[in-house]
């Protein structure tokens, strides 16, 4: 929903990246269509679609197909969201998306006509669809479980609680494959990485989706040794990726000597939009890459291979510090 902090939202983060040759994960409910993104972004630089699997096949089959055809390298699949965080700070201020925007991916208006009259007609019709067609989250009845219904928001529908290791990801390589991979976000374990490895995905990226998912949670800084030694364990060359909390260049370092194989930011983008749209993505990009040069030089590392946890220290419970 990168609409709410620029006007130019997802258009903006998607040129910036371009220009700094930054790959770009896009959200499903973005407030830009995913076929606009990647026309910003070019056909010569990848993109990754951070996928809800709906409990409605069809709708999540759509939205791969068409990341497929726009020209998206690979699938996200969140799977740290079987139920939704209590964020207090959205029921405080009683959170909606302003009516002037719109989950652009789910929202579409592929029927417009340009004739005004029509318009206006086909605007009528589509408010009587969407009220008639009203979001209802899933719940249990006490007996069974009903899923979600009506129109696709973020709140009623990418909560889901069914899926599953072996039915789901076999599923979401037949869609994806061949011209996408099919990666899990989400992992926090080291357990949940060995049923990653055996299911036989392209990549992990640890996250915990933050938002107030769950407090009291592992930060990722802290789960991600534990699923780096154990994807390695399973002797597989599966990448590790993190996020989470990645507000400089010094934790870009950290998460590297900690076993990461590239590391994603989120809030800083959404600070530099706010700030002034794509310029303000591009300086984010920049501090954040004269960050990381700086911390490299002054830890003596001259190739980013060269990073490992010998650069970090780690102090003890006695608030000593204490080797890694």
């Amino acid at each position: 929903m990168q609409r709410l902090a620029h006007q130019d939202g997802e258009l903006a983060t998607a040129r910036a990246c371009k220009k700094a040759g930054v790959v770009m994960g896009l959200s499903s409910f973005s407030t830009t269509s995913l076929e606009d993104v990647k026309d910003a972004l070019g056909n010569d630089h990848p993109g990754m679609l951070q996928l809800y699997l709906f409990e409605n096949r069809e709708e999540s089959r759509d939205l791969i197909a068409r990341a497929k055809k726009a020209g998206y390298k690979a699938v996200a699949l969140t799977v740290d969201t079987p139920v939704l965080g209590r964020r207090n700070l959205e029921i405080k201020n009683q959170f909606k998306l302003p009516k002037h925007l719109k989950v652009a991916n789910f929202d579409r208006d592929d029927n417009r006509s340009g004739s005004i009259e029509e318009d206006a007609m086909a605007n009528e019709a589509r408010k009587r669809t969407e009220k008639k067609a009203s979001s209802q989250a899933g719940y249990h009845d006490g007996s069974r479980w009903v899923s979600p219904t009506g129109r696709i928001t973020f709140h009623t529908h990418a909560p889901n609680p069914t899926l599953s290791w072996d039915r789901d990801i076999e599923w979401l390589k037949e869609q994806c494959y061949p011209e996408m991979e099919v990666w899990v976000k989400g992992i926090a374990t080291g357990e949940d990485a060995i049923l990653a490895c055996h299911h036989g995905v392209d990549g992990i990226i640890v996250s915990n989706h933050g938002g107030r998912q769950l407090n009291g949670a592992l930060a990722t800084i802290d789960s991600l040794p534990e699923v780096v030694q154990a994807v390695r364990s399973m002797n597989r060359r599966m990448p590790v990726h993190v996020d989470g909390g990645v507000r400089h260049g010094t934790d870009v370092f950290k998460a590297l000597a900690l076993g990461a194989d590239f590391v994603w930011i989120g809030r800083p983008v959404l600070w530099g939009l706010a700030y002034k749209g794509q310029e303000g993505v591009e300086l984010c990009l920049k501090l954040l890459n004269d960050e990381i040069r700086l911390c490299m030089a002054l830890a003596g590392a001259t190739k980013v291979d060269e990073i490992s946890k010998e650069y970090l220290a780690r102090i003890g419970r006695d608030g000593f510090v204490s080797r890694l």
